[in-house]
This record gives structure tokens, C-alpha cells and sequence, in this order.
């Protein structure tokens, strides 16, 4: 376990600079159709999003022209997104783009090498899985799937396909967490003892669209294709636009923000999920009928499985109302902590030298350290294209020229979502989650979970 787990820790800090290429067998396949550097890599988009036209748009703006990229094709099922995807896509490209009503006539058409996946939560794992099918790379936004059927299913069609997948945690491009990262893996930082996440936000209408909730009617979207392999119920608009507020379509606070935040965690250890998660919380401010909670205080216990006499607990604590919107990530050993808000390293709250002569023991306290800072989080609804977003979406690119893994394999999406499940699944039962090593699913009270 040890030996695996070394190699594990060798292989994430590799593939963080982008240059693993594991002995699989995808490996080979990936190499099906080369792109040349003179060919041009031609792009579909799969749900014109608020993300994608917010934050996609100006980061892939930033690099297409040196890359040789260019956007096709804008997949939507609602006809008014659709035509605003094109047309807006059109004007950027300056060529001709064309609307497609669903993503069989967008891979049908045989015009696109890639696509950016931007859709509703639930959607993000399957849409991945009919694009790397289609034989296309693919950026997927986070959280990357909300049930273990999904995250499994999704996986193993990226591992067998080859395909490039960049998983949307863009701290995996920013310098100040590569940095971060290279310290815990270089030992100095000592044995990690605590990590406290916290995101909280002030702003009322966040995930909320009464704008559009007269404008989108049954008649101009596909509501069967939308809902996918969810429990049929009949059309309903604010599920449709607004389905961050309501399970089954989205777990909420931990697949849109914990997500990022818990991959930090996974990352820097080497550790694929946790061992433990409990939950409390509810919908305290926000009487809107939503169905996700508002406020969330999650605890996890990590560490290797084969030894619970060593590991680390993590928080997370979320609230949608009375918040700074400054994400705190804070990573706490005996000897100070690592703070991935202010970037420095520090020996805050180590164990002093007085007292560890009182003990009879050497202190070991960590050195004051700024960490790399040049590319801030960004938590407003609209990120433009920030310096976070923009590294990412180029880290993609260039790994599908070279066909290198990107910053943010499949397979850091597959344990964002383990975590996240089980958060969902301690959530929905008010039972501990764990996750059973053999059959990759969430257990909570001796009961694989299950929406």
C-alpha cells in the first residue's frame, strides 16, 4: 500500500506539470489522429452556459489564434442559447458557426476535434462520455458527476477512448498551488494535521434566474434529453435553469464549491478520497423552494486505509449569505501553516521552542514563505477570464497538440467526486459516508447511497 501510494504522490506531481504519459493502453490510442501543427483544431461547445460565456469565451480568446484553434459548432438543446451561442461565436471567430439541437448532430456532423462541456451538474460525466466516444478531447466543467454510476461510467470510457479530458479545477494551473503543492511533497511541511476550507458568499441571487423563467418554454428545449438518466418528472423551468438549487439535478454547495476547494486536498496528498464524511446544515436565509441547503459545515477524515492510527481531519464550511467571498484554504501541521489565501508559509500556531523544550522535544517550526502569487481566485457568479481559468483552458490546448495529460486529469475528477457523493450522501441520510474500496460506491448506513 505504502510502495503504491509513494508512487501515486511521484505520478500526481508529475502529471501537475503536465508531462505524465502512464504505460496504458489508452496511451497508444491517443496518438489515433495526431494534430499537426499546421492543423487547425476545430471546437464545439456543449451548453452555451453563463460559465462558458463568461469565462470560457475570453480565456479560450487568449490563446486560440497563437494554438490554431478555432469554435464550429455550439450544442444546445434550448433553441435560444443555441442561436445566441452561434451567432456570439460567429462574431468572435469571424467563420461561419453552426447551431446544433443536440449533441448526436454536432458529432454526427464529423466537424469537431474537441469540445468544451459546460451543462447542467448532473450532465457534465455523461456528456464527457458521448464526447470521448465521438472520438473528441474534452474541457469538463466540475463538479464532474454527482452519482458514483455516472463517475465510474465516465472514467473508464475516458481511460479506454485515450482522449485529452481537463477537469475544470483551475487551481491546478495556478502557480502559488503549484507551489504549494512542491512544499507538502517535499517533507518540510511536516505531517499535515488539519485543513480548513470555507466559502462563504453574500449574494442573493446567486444560481438564481427570474429573468429567463417566463422566457423558456417546454415547446423550444428537449426536456426528456435534458433530465438524461435522472427519475422522470414533468417540465419544469426552474429545475431547468436554476437546477443548482435542486437535487437530483445538482448537489449544491459541495459539487459547485467544495469541489474545487477538497481537489487541493487530494492533490497535495496523493490521497484519492476520504475515509469519512459527516454533515450538518440547512436552508437557514434563502425560503426560495430550493431544495439545496443554503449553509453547510461538512468534516472528513483522511488518510492512508491501511493505517487509521495516522491521517488528518478537513472542514468545509459554506454559507450563501453574510460572506466575504474571500475561499479560505488553510493547511495546518504542528510546526505552523500553509495558507492559500494571504500565499505565505508560515509558523503561526506551531509549537514554539519554550514549549517544546518543556516536553523535552526539538520544535519544528516552518519557515516564513511567500508562495508564487500571481493568479487570484475569482469567486463573483462571473469570473471574466481570469488568470486561473485562462491557464487552464490553455494548459488543455496545448495537451491536445502534444497529447500529454493536462493539470486536471479524468482522474482528479473521479475523486472530487467521490468526496463530493459522500458529502451529498451524509447530507441526505444524516448518516456517516464512506466508500467501499471494492465496489467503488458510497456507503451510508450499510446502504450503497442513491438519489
Amino acid at each position: 500500500m505504502e510502495k503504491s501510494r509513494r508512487t501515486f504522490i511521484r505520478q500526481a506531481t508529475l502529471a501537475g506539470a503536465g508531462v505524465l504519459l502512464t504505460k496504458t493502453s489508452w496511451s497508444a490510442k491517443s496518438y489515433n489522429r495526431i494534430i499537426g501543427a499546421n492543423d487547425r483544431v476545430r471546437v464545439g461547445v456543449v451548453g452555451f452556459s453563463d460559465r462558458h460565456r463568461s469565462s470560457h469565451i475570453p480565456s479560450f480568446m487568449n490563446h486560440y489564434k497563437e494554438l490554431n484553434f478555432e469554435v464550429v459548432g455550439v450544442s444546445d438543446i434550448w433553441k435560444r442559447r443555441r442561436e445566441e451561442g452561434a451567432a456570439i461565436w460567429k462574431e468572435k471567430m469571424q467563420n461561419d458557426v453552426k447551431a446544433f439541437r443536440n449533441n448526436e448532430e454536432l458529432y454526427d456532423s464529423k466537424m469537431v476535434d474537441a469540445v468544451f462541456i459546460s451543462t447542467a451538474d448532473f450532465q457534465h460525466a455523461r456528456h464527457c462520455i458521448e464526447a470521448v466516444k465521438a472520438g473528441c478531447d474534452a474541457y469538463v466543467e466540475k463538479p464532474f458527476a454527482e452519482t458514483m454510476e455516472d463517475n465510474r461510467a465516465a472514467l473508464k470510457a475516458v481511460k479506454e477512448t485515450g482522449k485529452i479530458v481537463q477537469i475544470g479545477s483551475q487551481r491546478r494551473s495556478g502557480a502559488n498551488y503549484h507551489a504549494a503543492n512542491e512544499f507538502i511533497k517535499s517533507g518540510k511541511f511536516g505531517p499535515i494535521t488539519m485543513v480548513e476550507l470555507t466559502w462563504n458568499v453574500n449574494q442573493p441571487g446567486r444560481w438564481r434566474r427570474p429573468e429567463l423563467l417566463g422566457v423558456l418554454k417546454e415547446a423550444d428545449t428537449d426536456w426528456k434529453r435534458f433530465i438524461m438518466n435522472r427519475p422522470y418528472e414533468p417540465f419544469d423551468p426552474r429545475k431547468y435553469l436554476e437546477y443548482r438549487l435542486f437535487w437530483p439535478y445538482s448537489s449544491g454547495l459541495p459539487g459547485q464549491w467544495m469541489s474545487h476547494q477538497i481537489d487541493t486536498v487530494h492533490w497535495f496528498t496523493g490521497l484519492k478520497h476520504p475515509r469519512s464524511v459527516v454533515a450538518n446544515g440547512g436552508i437557514y436565509q434563502w425560503k426560495d423552494g430550493r431544495k439545496n441547503w443554503d449553509t453547510i459545515l461538512a468534516a472528513f477524515d483522511y488518510g492512508p486505509l491501511d493505517d487509521m492510527s495516522t491521517g488528518f481531519q478537513v472542514t468545509f464550511g459554506s454559507r450563501m449569505h453574510n460572506g466575504d467571498e474571500h475561499p479560505a484554504e488553510i493547511y495546518y501541521s504542528n510546526g505552523g501553516e500553509l495558507n492559500l489565501i494571504t500565499n505565505k508559509i508560515s509558523p503561526k500556531g506551531g509549537l514554539t521552542e519554550k514549549m517544546a523544550a518543556a516536553m523535552g522535544m526539538k520544535a519544528n517550526l516552518l519557515p516564513e514563505i511567500s508562495l508564487k502569487n500571481t493568479e487570484a481566485v475569482v469567486v463573483s457568479a462571473n469570473t471574466g477570464g481570469d488568470a486561473l481559468t485562462s491557464n487552464h483552458v490553455r494548459n488543455w490546448m496545448e495537451c491536445v497538440r502534444s497529447r500529454k495529460q493536462p493539470n486536471a486529469p479524468v482522474e482528479a475528477g473521479y475523486s472530487h467526486s467521490i468526496a463530493n457523493i459522500m458529502t451529498n450522501a451524509a447530507v441526505h441520510t444524516g448518516y456517516k459516508a464512506t466508500f467501499d474500496e471494492k465496489t467503488q460506491e458510497v456507503m451510508a448506513n450499510g446502504k450503497v447511497f442513491k438519489y
